[in-house]
């Protein structure tokens, strides 16, 4: 893996080579990028104290969670219009969570069809968007379920497209209608051309099917807009959860209350999650509400984040201040586009575990068990009380452990 030693060096690699508009599509948040930024920010603030003379030789890196046995404490996020990066993208993905078994995402907005997905790496879960047409909505989970899906993740944090203005500038949409300075990048950048004329463009595979029944959408890419409702409220997600047979996780908490009625209405587990930034600009990170809606739900519920990580060490962060499991999205596109799918999402993997593990030797720590007592401090953190109570202080402090 040759001068690629980390996801920022996957990073700078992925945007050498694909065009501006596809990488800002992929690198991207909403408005000013500051919930971006943020993300990256609140995981580095976070300290885990080192343990000495505790001769911890083996380690243990699995975790169980809904019943299953991962090899490695994180997956990869569901992701859409992944193939944008190249041809196959999602398979590649997918196959290479597979091999690692590691939990993979198939995104409502994937360029590859859920039967399709499945068929290559049984036990993917599925993401559902509850967009405003409730035949679509219907369908999705019929197809889930006879494609074999057990774990369906309803993802509730999109009640309005997020503004994003990389794409804007960019003049970014779908289909793609490129502008004289996009035709320009696509010069600049042959081998993803060529690849794209070969292979056609990426579509959202999961909605072809729905197109022309929409009565929402007058193209493929207006239907995928109508994906972002605020249609899905209690009484919407009670009917999904009667409906579905496996698991159900719901994805884009952030706030404690609604964790701990989710739980009780039936859900089996909560992604704590701002979409990657993508969203909401003013929203917290995810990792400064972890501890709270951790606290809030007790240690028992299986409790998924993701935002903003990077190393094996913002993992092991992660769980220790109680999360279960972290997701990953756009490392595994930076992966895939600096090496190719499969092998950059397999390469990525081992360069996680081998961080993640590192981190496990410095804290003591022969188990995931054991991280979740490790002694975990932070420089600030989220003052989320009732009003007129008074902030916390805001200097380097233990906050577990």
């Amino acid at each position: 893996m040759t001068g690629l030693h980390s996801v920022d060096a996957m990073r700078r690699a992925a945007k050498r080579r694909l065009p501006r508009f596809v990488f800002d599509f992929v690198d991207g948040g909403a408005g000013c990028e500051s919930a971006l930024a943020r993300n990256r920010r609140s995981l580095d603030m976070i300290r885990l104290l080192p343990r000495v003379l505790t001769g911890c030789t083996r380690r243990d890196p699995a975790v169980a969670l809904l019943g299953r046995r991962h090899g490695l404490p994180f997956g990869v996020a569901p992701i859409g219009m992944a193939n944008l990066v190249g041809a196959g993208t999602d398979l590649g993905l997918a196959r290479a969570a597979a091999a690692a078994g590691l939990p993979y995402v198939l995104s409502t907005a994937a360029t590859t069809a859920i039967e399709a997905i499945a068929q290559a790496a049984p036990g993917s879960w599925f993401q559902l968007y509850v967009g405003r047409d409730p035949p679509i909505v219907d369908d999705l989970l019929v197809r889930a379920q006879a494609a074999g899906i057990t774990t369906l993740v309803v993802t509730v944090d999109v009640p309005a497209p997020g503004k994003r203005l990389r794409d804007l500038a960019n003049g970014f949409r779908l289909p793609l209608r490129p502008t004289a300075g996009m035709a320009a990048d696509l010069l600049r950048h042959p081998r993803w051309s060529l690849s794209l004329l070969r292979n056609g463009a990426p579509r959202f595979a999961n909605l072809e099917r729905y197109e022309r029944a929409s009565a929402s959408a007058s193209s493929l890419a207006e239907l995928m807009a109508a994906q972002s409702s605020a249609r899905l409220d209690w009484s919407l997600l009670d009917e999904i959860r009667g409906r579905w047979r496996g698991e159900l996780l719901v994805k884009g908490v952030l706030h404690p209350d609604d964790a701990v009625r989710l739980l009780a209405s039936g859900v089996d587990g909560i992604v704590v999650s701002n979409h990657g930034g993508r969203q909401l600009d003013a929203a917290p990170a995810p990792i400064e509400v972890l501890p709270l809606v951790r606290a809030a739900v007790g240690a028992a519920a299986p409790v998924i984040v993701d935002g903003g990580f990077r190393t094996g060490e913002d993992i092991a962060r992660a769980i220790a201040l109680g999360a279960d499991l972290v997701l990953l999205g756009r490392p595994f596109l930076y992966a895939a586009a600096a090496r190719g799918a499969q092998r950059g999402a397999a390469e990525l993997i081992a360069l996680l575990g081998d961080e993640f593990d590192r981190a496990l030797a410095h804290l003591g720590c022969a188990s995931i068990a054991d991280l979740r007592k490790a002694t975990v401090a932070c420089e600030s953190a989220l003052a989320v009380r009732d009003p007129g109570t008074a902030s916390p202080p805001a200097r380097l402090r233990t906050i577990n452990g």
